[in-house]
């Protein structure tokens, strides 16, 4: 493939970032990736394994020159990270993100670019339970989607450009409105990743069932919540912090929902518990007819090159 863009900053170099400078090598969409962690370690970490061809030890160096910016850092940083930068970003550059709330970045990032830089954010559906720049691997992008939000007024060529290069990394790319994207991702992944949270908060608070116990014999809904609970805890106290209306209204219909079968099986209501279950199966299949999963155990979860 033909170089998209020569130079290319990433601001925060975990999993997200490690796997786009990892994608973009192979595919040979990048002439040089510049990289800038806050901690030497990662840095250094970066350079050793080779996704990086510069690395620097400020944000502000490290976009000198870039023409796509990408900030891969928590959401609680990333004001501070953008007024670092903005003077130093180049005239024609685009700056995205890989956060998944988009209201709190656009409002965090957007009022530091300078006039002549366009601001495109993203969230790739993309991830594992796994961080730090070991973590990433090329392939991660294939087939998932990639959800840019677009601000009012935007030009076109520069979202053509960037849509051109996550397409290029296999991803699936379509755009949304910042308020809608933060709804469907509270009832997708930020609702699920809390109450993940809480089944393993509830099995190690019970002191009739060891810590032990609940290791030894974990079957595979609980093994699956703590995969999903192994997810970084900065991140995630981000999320909810910066997409708590979202998170709260979905939150409550989980609950109404919660109450709707816990008096099924009080009453013993077997005809509606199976009503239940079976069309809440059918979204699970349609997920895997859309090619998100398959049957096979494991999906996405192991996959490396």
């Amino acid at each position: 493939m033909a170089v998209i863009y020569e130079r290319v900053a990433l601001i925060g170099m975990g999993l997200i970032a490690s796997s786009m400078a990892h994608a973009m090598r192979r595919h040979g969409l990048v002439a040089h990736i510049a990289g800038y962690a806050r901690s030497a370690e990662t840095r250094a970490a970066a350079l050793e394994i080779g996704f990086a061809d510069s690395v620097y030890q400020s944000a502000a160096e490290a976009v000198q020159g870039a023409d796509l910016v990408v900030l891969a850092v928590p959401v609680g940083a990333m004001a501070e990270v953008a007024a670092e930068i903005a003077p130093h970003l180049k005239p024609g550059a685009t700056v995205t993100d890989v956060g998944s709330v988009k209201q709190a970045v656009i409002e965090a990032v957007a009022p530091h670019i300078p006039e002549g830089v366009e601001f495109v954010p993203g969230h790739p559906l993309a991830g594992t339970e796994h961080s730090g720049p070991y973590s990433g691997f090329a392939t991660l992008f294939e087939n998932r989607w990639w959800l840019l939000t677009p601000l009012e007024g935007s030009a076109p060529a520069p979202v053509a450009r960037l849509r051109e290069l996550l397409e290029a990394l296999g991803a699936k790319v379509d755009e949304l409105d910042p308020e809608h994207h933060d709804l469907v991702l509270a009832v997708v992944s930020h609702t699920p990743h809390l109450i993940a949270y809480t089944m393993v908060g509830v099995a190690d608070h019970m002191h009739r069932v060891s810590k032990s116990e609940v290791i030894k014999y974990s079957a595979s809904g609980f093994r699956d919540f703590t995969r999903i609970a192994a997810s970084d805890p900065t991140m995630w106290r981000d999320v909810f912090l910066t997409n708590k209306a979202a998170t709260l209204d979905i939150l409550g219909r989980f609950t109404e929902e919660l109450f709707v079968l816990q008096r099924a099986i009080r009453m013993g209501d077997g005809e509606q518990l199976h009503a239940y279950f079976t069309r809440t199966r059918d979204i699970r299949r349609g997920i895997i007819d859309a090619g998100q999963d398959t049957d096979a155990p494991d999906f996405g979860r192991i996959k490396r090159d």
